[in-house]
């Protein structure tokens, strides 16, 4: 029994000493290691100086503080727009007040010297909303109300206006390693005293900008119209004329017609007396009518009536 207790403490001890070297050794690799993430770039501060260029993704070796510190930046760009005076009135060329916001897209592109200049990014956005404040009044300074605001896109200097501030900007910020790429306009409000004047000219605008439409509208009703009188009155021309032709046709043919009818007066009358019964009796009717009355007195008609020429006698 004492070999077997004496057994089971040594292997107890082994195992006590055994985690302790683990713990030992995971507490050492905290202190003398840090790890960078893939979005993340790294600087080495030994004795509050950077002593390395900027560090990757991955494991690294380090004293531990206060010999050495890692600063760690985020290395992906960020939207900013602004911590003081994000929306702020700001006075155009021609006298107008406007308020503005706008906003800038960055990321630190040299970690060295943005920390030298700016050690942290509360620090860096604080400058950086300093730099928009400025390049926005200069910017807006230069530009009418009318190119801000304008119901034609023609006239309009906003993308001008966001390239001119981009270019500041990106030239000021770049001295402090920060990348700027691109600065827009976030929002354009006009103050409440001078709201009623702006509607009233862009109403004003609005119903030119109408009447110029409307005048344009009359004058191409007016030539459409014209046209279509002058084509109407074409083809009542060449209609009449087709006509008149016809006419002297009908009339030369209705000459042949009327030379044979003087030859034989009564004949005519009876064909036409015949046609006007055909038209009035086109459909099954009856009819209780005096034969003395034309056209039906034709029913009483003989050979004799109509001066026909009677059969001889047969042999």
């Amino acid at each position: 029994m004492t070999d077997g207790n004496e057994k089971t403490k040594v292997t107890r001890h082994w195992a006590t000493m055994l985690l302790g070297l683990i713990v030992a050794a995971i507490f050492l690799t905290v202190i003398f290691s840090y790890q960078v993430e893939d979005r993340e770039t790294a600087l080495v501060i030994t004795l509050d100086k950077v002593s390395s260029d900027p560090v990757g993704p991955g494991l690294h070796f380090r004293w531990p503080y206060p010999i050495q510190k890692i600063e760690k930046f985020d290395n992906r760009y960020r939207v900013f727009d602004g911590n003081v005076g994000r929306l702020e009135e700001t006075l155009t060329k021609d006298g107008h007040n406007v308020i503005v916001g706008i906003y800038a897209i960055y990321k630190i592109s040299d970690p060295v010297v943005f920390f030298k200049k700016l050690v942290d990014v509360t620090n860096a956005e604080d400058t950086l909303n300093a730099w928009m404040r400025s390049v926005k009044t200069e910017t807006f300074g230069r530009y009418d109300f009318k190119q801000l605001v304008n119901v034609n896109p023609k006239e309009m200097k906003l993308s001008e206006m966001e390239g001119m501030m981009l270019d500041k900007l990106r030239a000021t910020a770049a001295d402090y390693g920060i990348e700027v790429k691109s600065v827009g306009v976030k929002a354009i409000n006009i103050p409440e005293t001078i709201t009623e004047s702006v509607f009233t000219r862009m109403k004003n605008e609005r119903a030119k900008e109408a009447a110029t439409f409307r005048a344009r509208g009359k004058r191409e009703a007016e030539k459409i119209k014209t046209e279509a009188d002058t084509k109407s009155r074409k083809v009542l021309a060449e209609a009449e004329a087709e006509a008149q032709i016809i006419r002297s046709k009908g009339d030369a043919e209705a000459a042949k017609y009327y030379a044979v009818f003087k030859e034989n007066p009564e004949l005519a009358i009876f064909l036409r007396k015949l046609e006007s019964l055909r038209r009035v009796m086109q459909d099954k009717t009856t009819l209780i009518l005096d034969t003395n009355s034309a056209p039906f007195d034709i029913l009483k008609m003989n050979s004799d009536s109509l001066n026909v020429p009677a059969k001889p006698a047969a042999k």
